[in-house]
């Protein structure tokens, strides 16, 4: 199986650099451990919490497995007709609101930790 890191460098361009600028962030300033898993990184803490697809040609979607649960104050999650997962999408790291989104993890770590304790 591959890494994130190999499927990091099958991309090119902006593309690139926002995974990069991502998983970089996730698990080294925030501590998640990272897998691959349906052919895309994944991020847990103690259960799934977020996950980067690429879409469309250029773009990557950040998407919040318990999207439906955050509270979305900055207004940039869509859920795109699914249920649960919600996301934002980004096509260069200049493009990423880092307060916002450093808040939005923040509350998505703390609804782990929160169901954690619950089992």
């Amino acid at each position: 199986m591959r890494t994130v890191e190999d499927f990091i460098y099958t991309h090119g361009g902006h593309r690139r650099r926002v995974l990069q600028y991502l998983h970089q962030w996730f698990t080294e300033q925030l501590g998640l451990t990272d897998k691959i898993r349906y052919n895309i990184p994944f991020y847990y803490g103690h259960s799934w919490i977020c996950y980067l697809n690429p879409v469309g040609e250029d773009r990557v979607e950040l998407a919040f497995l318990r999207g439906n649960e955050l509270s979305n104050a900055a207004g940039l999650l869509l859920s795109k007709g699914r249920k649960q997962v919600a996301g934002v999408e980004f096509a260069s790291v200049q493009d990423i609101p880092k307060e916002a989104l450093d808040n939005m993890l923040q509350e998505a770590i703390l609804l782990d930790e929160a169901n954690a304790s619950r089992r």
